[in-house]
């Protein structure tokens, strides 16, 4: 059963800025309307947003450069903590680890940036307007993949480690501060917060199908509807890169001996086509369902993880505003 500590929220800020020396630490910094990680110096901390749906960018964003020389070994840089990641992108990382850490294809630059990241999962006491995790099993705090967990509740830092080296870190931040206050069970205060916000979640989305009922109504959709959404798509893959679990890259040889490896996206225009010119997913709405039966069907059934964790960011990022929820209930009314 895990502890649960405490800390004064000027504690914790004393702790965070102990712990720059020894650490790069990214957090959520609001700028403008955007929410995003930044990395962060002391001047940073007070400007730090705790338990706010979500970061624009995804987590994988630490893990998988966009692009990079899969020939040439990074230099070595300090180790990396991500702090305020939420329960959506948390679950997303099963999924990327079967995928790039499988036993037959192993990679060893994601596996090294893994080992190099301590992750510090927050909850979310409100929600955004196209979040749905509830709809897919998830709760909108963190329970897996999650080293150290975060919650700010009444000027209080609550903090709990959930792994070998989220119990490292505490230890650290604990000798900061003294007789800190421990706890053997979540404060009453924030299981309530986790219960308002799960009923929210499930209320806004109470039309959407479940995982399965997804899977199916995409199995047997007929081709019209994929022609309707299909129509106002311009294939720029702001989708596909924005997503969390999304893994498709290119290998491109260039001349000094190297090989570059760069984020792909199965909506943009050739990404099936072959040597000989073949490509299946020519036709913009063949090419657009495929994404939906990779995330409901395809990847599911290889890694036993789901592909869609409910963050909403394909959402907000199309350019045509083509809304996944508004589809997948429509496909299974």
């Amino acid at each position: 059963m895990a502890s649960y500590y405490q800390l004064e929220k000027t504690a914790w800020d004393k702790a965070l800025t102990s712990l720059l020396g020894s650490f790069r630490v990214f957090a959520p910094i609001l700028k403008g309307k955007t929410l995003d990680y930044e990395l962060i110096k002391e001047e940073h901390i007070p400007q730090i947003v705790y338990n706010t749906p979500k970061p624009v960018v995804p987590l994988k964003t630490f893990f998988l450069p966009v692009k990079e020389n899969v020939v040439v070994e990074p230099e070595a840089e300090k180790p990396v903590i991500i702090l305020g990641v939420p329960a959506c992108d948390l679950s997303a990382i099963d999924l990327l680890d079967k995928f790039y850490m499988a036993e037959e294809y192993h990679d060893h630059y994601y596996e090294k940036r893994r080992k190099n990241s301590v992750l510090i999962g927050s909850d979310c006491h409100s929600t955004n307007k196209h979040c749905h995790c509830t709809s897919y099993g998830l709760n909108p705090y963190p329970e897996n993949n999650q080293d150290i967990s975060i919650s700010m509740l009444n000027g209080h830092a609550i903090i709990s480690a959930f792994s070998p080296k989220g119990e490292a870190l505490m230890v650290r931040i604990l000798d900061i501060e003294s007789d800190v206050p421990t706890f053997d069970e979540l404060p009453v205060g924030l299981s309530e917060i986790r219960l308002n916000v799960k009923r929210e979640l499930e209320k806004a989305n109470r039309l959407l199908p479940n995982y399965q009922e997804t899977t199916d109504a995409v199995i047997n959709s007929d081709r019209a509807i994929w022609e309707k959404y299909a129509k106002a798509c311009v294939s720029c893959g702001a989708c596909a890169t924005i997503c969390p679990t999304c893994t498709c890259f290119l290998l491109i040889d260039r001349p000094g001996f190297e090989k570059v490896r760069q984020l792909d996206a199965c909506q943009y225009p050739g990404f099936e086509r072959t040597a000989g010119g073949e490509d299946p997913l020519k036709e913009l709405e063949y090419r657009f369902k495929n994404r939906y039966m990779c995330k409901y069907l395809y990847r599911p059934e290889k890694f036993d993880a789901i592909a869609c964790t409910g963050c909403g960011r394909c959402i907000e990022a199309c350019i045509a505003k083509i809304n996944k929820n508004e589809l997948l209930v429509e496909l299974t009314k």
